[in-house]
């Protein structure tokens, strides 16, 4: 027969959960129901117009849904179809080889402007703004007159300054070969003064102290730059180049208004096709929205990849 020691009593049974007592509720809504009440227009707007289309987006990406009929559930039919077609994987490469080339290109250039011209001189801060205002005027305007210049008629600015030169004509907007080379020029031109900004508060921020006792160590121009404001710079390289590659790859009214003449979206031969376009030609041309749905998402994904990269890369720099 089993005997219970008294030293060890047999432990009691868990209570149940207790409901939270009337007198708590009204506590809490006393002292809070004025904040609650306050953000709610705030929430209701947000849960509207921010969360709803995007869980009814995720929805119609696995619907056959063409906005003049009723939705057929097709489960994972639209990412089949993306992932067999080569259009998308046209764009694909176009987006990624216009990320790569406008994200280095500009932060290269921009760090080259601060070290260049980044002093408190006047003629440097005149310098500075006016390679500061591509970034600010940007815009459909601009990109109309981008277009305007690299225009194949005889007024176009380009093809006039290569008859001076006896040189023939060019069709800049005409010839895939030249497709992505005017896009970058026209992304860089509008990024490098942004980034030079970014690189000249990055600069300053960095300690004279260091600089002055690498000279009385006899340490180059050169020498300082490289082993100490480069690396204190990291922090703002990784933010110029993450937030560069994130931006180039949502690329839309640049190449759709600079080739708007030609016939299909993605300009000659679909030489300027992007993402974005590739999903406005079957959202807002085809009328096929759950297939545009679907090209959305994996946007969204390759974009959420590149902010794990981003943060990833700050771990990196904060764990050293």
């Amino acid at each position: 027969m089993n005997t219970v020691h008294p030293d060890h009593p047999l432990p009691l049974p868990a209570s149940p959960l207790r409901p939270v007592p009337a007198h708590r509720l009204r506590r809490a809504l006393r002292r809070h129901g004025g904040n609650v009440l306050l953000i709610t227009p705030f929430l209701a707007l947000f849960g509207l117009f921010g969360i709803w289309p995007v869980l009814r987006s995720a929805y119609l990406s696995f619907t056959d849904y063409h906005a003049t009929d009723a939705g057929r559930w097709i489960g994972l039919g639209n990412y089949i179809e993306l992932f067999q077609d080569d259009r998308f994987y046209r764009a694909l490469a176009n987006t990624t080889l216009y990320m790569v080339m406008v994200s280095i290109i500009s932060v290269l250039l921009g760090l080259a402007l601060a070290v260049a011209w980044g002093s408190q001189r006047r003629s440097h801060r005149w310098l500075r703004v006016a390679f500061f205002l591509p970034s600010v005027a940007g815009g459909v305007g601009v990109i109309s007159v981008w277009k305007y210049l690299a225009n194949s008629e005889p007024y176009g600015l380009f093809n006039t300054v290569r008859a001076v030169l006896g040189l023939e004509p060019v069709r800049f907007l005409g010839d895939p070969a030249w497709s992505l080379p005017l896009l970058t020029m026209i992304a860089v031109w509008s990024a490098m003064g942004y980034n030079m900004v970014i690189f000249v508060a990055g600069m300053r921020s960095i300690p004279a102290d260091l600089h002055e006792a690498a000279a009385l160590d006899g340490a180059t121009p050169a020498e300082r730059f490289l082993h100490i404001t480069l690396p204190l710079l990291r922090p703002t390289l990784v933010y110029s180049l993450i937030t560069g590659m994130i931006t180039s790859f949502q690329v839309f009214y640049e190449p759709y208004i600079l080739f708007g003449t030609v016939g299909a979206v993605g300009g000659p031969l679909d030489s300027a096709l992007m993402l974005v376009s590739y999903l406005f030609d079957h959202g807002y041309n085809q009328l096929n929205l759950g297939y545009a749905c679907a090209v959305a998402w994996v946007l969204t994904t390759i974009l959420f990849l590149l902010t794990l990269v981003n943060l990833r890369l700050g771990r990196t720099h904060d764990s050293h």
